[in-house]
């Protein structure tokens, strides 16, 4: 009797706890709200065509208009100057920037002038004799003879006979010998072709100079040029003497710019033209990085809007009785941030910023109806 109770006590017991168990269960079960329909906020904007004008960005580095790269013609050693030949030297239009010493070569364009000078000196007796009447301009020549100057051009000869007996006598031959070394005694100098200043020095004085090297480079710092790539749809539209205006990267400066040059070559790879703006400013050098707005045309009947506006397949939202909906257009003009569009008839009410996961069909409410939009 008493195993009996007992297992009758312990089934009481296990379905009181399935019991409860299920209680607890059904205790922890959470309400399900309710779905509701979210209507998302757009903003928009009511199209008023007008006249949009097309601003072509471009930028690029400037250069020195006027840049040359110093090069050794000769052999020697770079001897030291009056002012050091260091990056960021000014030089004034014919002062020297490189000296090479020429002490040797010096001696040896001497000599020939000397014998030239003596060659001169000997067919004088005879000029006398036989050419009494052009006599007296070479005693005048050799009169004026100077070792120590660049040798001057020889006297006309309008006679025949005066020009072979002085030919004969080898006095051409030894002038354009001289005239030659001292044209290659000038290489051992390098002067400055115009005012400005050095950028790069890549010798220093006491360096053994070679023919054919690199010494460093000089440029004029009053006029730069910025090289632009423009797109071949607006090459007819760029000309000479156009102003431009031009920004640093920080935009903290703006400058007035020309179109100096326009190539006449498109590039096939881009398929841009190359335009050459001229800019003077004394803030600006080279190598700084510049953008500029080509003002190229303007479109008329047109609206101007965000970039991420225009959908696929040239479409953009529009806002009918509180449902998006979505029309066709023509993009004629594509800039980094802004496309110009047309066939937006006006009145229509667009929308103005990009809405995430916007669809046709979708529900909205107008958060605000902006001024008609009026490009132009």
């Amino acid at each position: 009797m008493r195993k009996i109770i007992l297992s009758v006590v312990g089934i009481l017991l296990i379905v009181l706890a399935f019991f409860l168990a299920g209680k607890i269960i059904d205790s922890k079960k959470s309400m399900k709200p309710s779905a509701q329909k979210v209507v998302k906020t757009v903003f928009t904007e009511v199209v008023k065509n007008g006249t949009v004008p097309i601003v072509v960005p471009a930028n690029g580095n400037l250069n020195a208009k006027k840049k040359v790269e110093l090069y050794a013609e000769v052999q020697g050693v770079f001897t030291v100057g009056n002012t050091l030949f260091k990056t960021g030297t000014r030089y004034k239009k014919g002062e020297t920037i490189i000296r090479i010493n020429a002490s040797e070569y010096a001696a040896s364009v001497q000599s020939a002038k000397s014998n030239l000078y003596n060659e001169l000196t000997s067919i004088m007796p005879d000029l006398r004799l036989d050419y009494p009447d052009i006599y007296p301009k070479w005693q005048k020549y050799l009169s004026s003879y100077d070792l120590d100057r660049s040798t001057p051009e020889l006297p006309e000869m309008t006679d025949e006979k005066e020009k072979f007996f002085i030919s004969g006598r080898g006095i051409l031959g030894s002038y354009y010998n001289v005239k030659n070394l001292e044209q290659r005694l000038s290489k051992y100098r390098i002067s400055a072709p115009f005012d400005g200043v050095l950028t790069e020095a890549l010798v220093t004085e006491g360096t053994l100079v070679r023919s054919g090297q690199k010494l460093g480079e000089f440029i004029n710092t009053e006029v730069y040029e910025l090289e632009v790539a423009v797109s071949k749809a607006f090459s007819d539209l760029l000309k000479v003497g156009e102003k431009v205006a031009l920004t640093n990267l920080t935009k903290t400066k703006t400058y007035e710019g020309t179109v100096a040059r326009i190539n006449g070559r498109v590039d096939q790879a881009s398929q841009t033209i190359k335009a050459f703006i001229e800019v003077k400013d004394n803030t600006l050098r080279e190598g700084m990085y510049l953008e500029a707005n080509l003002d190229a045309r303007s479109a008329p009947d047109a609206i101007e809007i965000d970039r991420n506006l225009l959908q696929e397949n040239n479409q953009i939202f529009v806002v009918r009785d509180t449902i998006l909906d979505l029309i066709d257009v023509k993009p004629i003009y594509f800039s980094d941030k802004r496309v110009v569009l047309k066939e937006v008839p006006d009145g229509t009410v667009i929308m103005a910023k990009p809405l995430l996961g916007a669809y046709t069909g979708m529900a909205v409410k107008v958060y605000e109806e902006n001024t008609p939009k009026t490009e132009g």
